[in-house]
């Protein structure tokens, strides 16, 4: 009995991930990563402790996504407001793409993993943006998983500046107004080449956006929980894209 017991515990995540219809796997899974420094102050623990663990996370959501089927996950790692929290803070965020790609790109590289970045370069310590730029220079043949860092992402600044492009183009005659499509602005987006998020989840027990992807979640299927991001793991993603297979996207037509 133990030993049946020590199996189903083993690979109940597996068994929960093959019983999710195939045929109804949400293409884009895009995540708020929330609530690391809340679950460090609930134990203790100093918050970069929470974001430590939260690198954890990272890894087990990546699996996960992998297994199901999801072709793109994209991961909110830092926004164009957190700048505002303290120096030590902000600069030991920076050192975990650099920590995480370290321990993680040739698993990666191995499993066909695509990274790719998704941000204002921009602010970014140069160690920083050279470790995210060779993950990405490392793994742009692969065509598996795409692996999606929101990384100083802002959604309004994307905005702002997709629309000062497009705004030179009418002025320079490249484009006329009447060319203007929601094709066209999609396409001077940062998520360019990307399709939009089919499900979007955050934990942390926050009901928001937060300045994430707004554009491309007019029609995302919102789930939210009020586990920390360093709670995050497989059972959370099955149970979070079984509720969006239980979903009927309508698009505001009719079912």
């Amino acid at each position: 009995m133990i030993k049946l017991f020590q199996s189903w515990w083993k690979n109940r995540g597996k068994r929960s991930v093959a019983a999710l219809p195939a045929d109804n796997i949400p293409e884009h899974v895009a995540i708020i990563m929330d609530g690391n420094g809340r679950w460090a102050r609930n134990k203790g623990l100093p918050r970069i402790v929470g974001h430590r663990n939260g690198m954890k996370a990272v890894k087990r959501a990546t699996i996960a996504a992998d297994e199901l089927g999801i072709r793109i996950l994209t991961l909110y790692a830092f926004s164009t407001e957190n700048w505002k929290r303290p120096k030590d803070e902000v600069d030991f965020l920076m050192s975990l793409p650099q920590e995480f790609l370290a321990l993680e790109l040739e698993e990666l590289i191995e499993k066909n993993v695509q990274v790719r970045m998704m941000g204002h370069t921009d602010n970014l310590p140069r160690h920083t943006l050279e470790a995210m730029e060779e993950a990405v220079s490392r793994t742009e043949n692969n065509t598996g998983l795409i692996l999606n860092f929101a990384l100083n992402y802002g959604s309004r600044r994307e905005m702002t500046e997709s629309m000062k492009v497009i705004a030179r183009e009418v002025q320079t005659g490249q484009l006329s107004p009447e060319d203007i499509t929601e094709e066209m602005i999609n396409s001077h987006l940062l998520s360019q080449g990307l399709s939009d998020p089919d499900l979007l989840i955050r934990t942390g027990g926050e009901l928001r956006l937060s300045n994430f992807m707004l554009w491309q979640a007019a029609y995302s299927e919102l789930w939210f929980t009020d586990l920390y991001w360093p709670e995050f793991g497989r059972e959370q993603l099955v149970e979070a894209v079984a509720e969006y297979q239980r979903r009927t996207r309508r698009y505001g037509g009719l079912s």
